[in-house]
């Protein structure tokens, strides 16, 4: 492999000033290659650099793809296309998967950096032919790759997800100076000033603030167990996600969690098409360079997915965790710290980027089915847990320091007058089998909530009482309804959804499925459904409601009001602030057979729907891979009424107000008694 290197390297140095490629693709292939000399200095630099000279190396690795010289990037499929016609679609993806270079420089992975250098100079030995390939020949090279090197990446990215013993970012957390800023820099992520801002405030923390932070989120985590009667004793990892500049918290949460038992599993965000999930970033991540660069490359996995490559995955997938099954069977399951407070990002349309067909719509449902059946065998549900917890970056405005502080607060609210008031609305909900939503000024929700029936209410609810564990910040109950009458239109006049802004998102229901819906962020009706349906229904033609919850945290509420941020706020925490409803699968999908009980010691019985149940049948027909959470704010909330079986009505909220006795301290952060 080093020879391979060795020959890659030399060969890439001579590229940039070789004149045997024709223009326009010899522009491409000198800027490239520069790219890539630029991340081989980076691999085998040695010695300390200044925090100035590392902010420069970490611009100059990111520099072609930020906002600002995004419109003459081969990483925008536009001026790919612009530049290199029918070409441009192939050059923009192998720009994109090059980029991964910069991750392998960090972490000194040879093999990996090798096989990329072999890659490029395949293309460009190509190109350097009299006669060069046709795109179809072009596309041969790129997919002979993905499909060579997907064993490996597979099963590198799966042993990533519960092996212990592969330490690159702990190392970082635990033995780095983190009052010294020059460790964000040896992460190999883009690092902008929400990551140095946020470890210059933790740094501004005493110890014990930072052990109280990493405390809710480890006890969230511990308490999750408890709450779902799974034996955390059986775990021996969890896998920490966070974005930089979080490492104080981090790192006292690391010797928290081993204190339990569990020793931290830290990996990055995929950077290779083959693992990558849409824009999402799963695992620990830097800043976003630039968010429409992420979204014009999400389906970069257009170019190779077919049934043989859905069948090479899931192939590499089982055989992987095969391997690596003893250490997924003590996987504990993941704890996320969340950021927020970025502007705002409405993607726009690039019509030259690569995109499913409907052939592939259909196979990336039957790979995400699959798939998910796969980690579930060997990562069970009804063992593994999570929590999640968030907190603001310096982008959320000048007030940043108060408003983590209140944001702080937020997530260590009083616990047990939560239980309370929430036992309370679920003893009304409890009564009935039906409940209606509608909106007011101007948003046109109204809908109707079909319950399940309980047999002996006495012992069963269908509400589950959410306090601060998995899901920090304390405040909501939430139940899977029936789909069976379950339907009407559900309104949101903006909303904010894995980072993606939604206009007047409208979701129609009947029999508790998706039938129609719409939005107005693009002049083009179909373009808007498109963007439903590649962000929210995951190409699937119908997606059940798998959740109704009402929101009861009016204090995170009436701060996002006071500081003008709830257009910023994460589901997680705008989930509270309102009834929510997802669509996906059910907040129990693939633990629905393990008893869930709500501190009083009834069972909540609502744990299935009428898909999800098929499980018991096929379950390649009961799960989606989906859940999203759609949030109503209590502006535009009308009311919350349950239904008895007179037609008789009692009212939850009024006006964005709860009206339920027992419930009026809800009301207090609005100023009112």
């Amino acid at each position: 492999m080093m020879e391979r290197y060795a020959l890659a390297k030399t060969r890439l140095g001579e590229i940039p000033e070789e004149q045997e490629v024709a223009q326009p693709y010899l522009d491409f292939f000198q800027k490239t290659a520069e790219f890539l000399l630029k991340t081989i200095q980076v691999m085998e630099k040695t010695g300390e650099q200044s925090l100035e000279e590392l902010k420069k190396e970490n611009r100059e690795l990111y520099v072609d793809i930020l906002p600002e010289n995004y419109k003459t990037s081969y990483g925008n499929p536009a001026y790919a296309a612009e530049k290199l016609g029918e070409y441009g679609k192939l050059f923009s993806f192998l720009y994109a998967e090059l980029r991964g270079a910069v991750v392998y420089a960090y972490e000194k992975r040879t093999e990996e950096m090798t096989q990329l250098l072999e890659l490029f100079l395949e293309v460009y030995s190509a190109f350097a032919q009299e006669e060069i390939p046709e795109p179809e020949e072009m596309k041969g090279i790129l997919t002979s790759y993905v499909n060579d090197y997907c064993q490996d990446m597979m099963e590198r990215r799966i042993r990533e997800g519960v092996d212990s013993e592969l330490t690159f970012a702990l190392d970082l957390i635990m033995k780095s100076d983190l009052s010294d800023l020059r460790y964000l820099y040896q992460y190999g992520e883009f690092i902008s000033e929400n990551e140095t801002g946020v470890a210059e405030f933790l740094n501004s923390l005493s110890q014990e603030e930072i052990d109280d932070m990493a405390s809710t989120y480890t006890e969230g985590y511990r308490i999750g167990f408890i709450m779902g009667r799974k034996d955390i004793t059986k775990k021996k990892t969890v896998n920490i996600r966070y974005n930089l500049g979080f490492e104080r918290m981090v790192k006292a949460a690391v010797l928290q969690f081993e204190k339990m038992g569990l020793k931290p599993v830290i990996y990055r965000h995929a950077v290779h098409a083959v693992n990558k999930k849409g824009q999402n970033r799963v695992g620990y991540t830097g800043g976003i360079a630039n968010p429409q660069y992420d979204y014009d490359h999400r389906q970069d996995d257009a170019l190779f997915l077919d049934s043989d490559f859905v069948k090479r995955k899931l192939r590499a997938m089982q055989t992987s965790y095969e391997k690596y099954k003893d250490l997924a069977e003590v996987h504990g399951g993941p704890a996320v710290i969340e950021t927020f407070g970025e502007a705002p990002f409405s993607p726009e349309k690039c019509e030259q980027a690569l995109s499913y067909s409907e052939a592939q719509q259909k196979l990336q449902i039957e790979l995400d089915n699959e798939s998910g059946q796969i980690v579930n065998r060997y990562i069970k549900g009804d063992e593994r847990s999570f929590t999640i917890i968030a907190y603001p970056v310096p982008e959320i405005g000048e007030k940043f320091p108060e408003i983590f502080r209140e944001i702080v607060k937020i997530n260590t609210l009083d616990y047990h007058l939560y239980q309370s008031i929430q036992q309370t609305i679920i003893d009304t909900l409890d009564t009935c089998e039906w409940v209606e939503i509608k909106g007011q000024d101007g948003n046109e929700t109204d809908l109707l909530i079909h319950l399940h029936e309980l047999k002996n209410p006495e012992k069963e609810t269908n509400f589950e009482n959410c306090v601060a564990d998995v899901n920090i910040p304390v405040g909501e109950v939430f139940t899977s309804p029936v789909l069976a009458g379950t339907g009407g239109i559900l309104h949101v006049k903006k909303v904010y959804l894995n980072g993606l802004q939604f206009k007047n998102l409208k979701l129609v229901f009947d029999c508790g499925q998706v039938i129609d819906y719409s939005c107005t962020n693009f002049e083009d009706e179909e373009e808007n459904r498109r963007y439903i349906e590649d962000n929210i229904l995951h190409h699937h033609v119908k997606l059940p409601m798998g959740e109704f919850a009402i929101g009861t945290n009016t204090t995170a509420y009436v701060a996002a009001e006071k500081y003008g941020i709830g257009d910023k706020l994460p589901i997680l925490i705008a989930e509270k602030m309102g009834p929510h409803f997802a669509v996906g699968d059910t907040c129990y999908s693939w633990a629905e057979d393990t008893a869930v009980f709500n501190p009083n010691g009834k069972e909540i019985i609502a744990r299935d729907n009428e898909i999800s149940i098929l499980r018991k049948e096929d379950l390649s027909m009961a799960y989606y891979g989906c859940h999203t959470d759609i949030t109503i704010p209590y502006e535009e909330l009308g009311s919350i009424r349950v239904i008895d079986d007179d037609g008789e009505m009692v009212s939850i909220i009024e006006k964005g107000r709860f009206v339920l006795p027992g419930t009026e301290k809800l009301n207090e952060p609005f100023g009112e008694k």
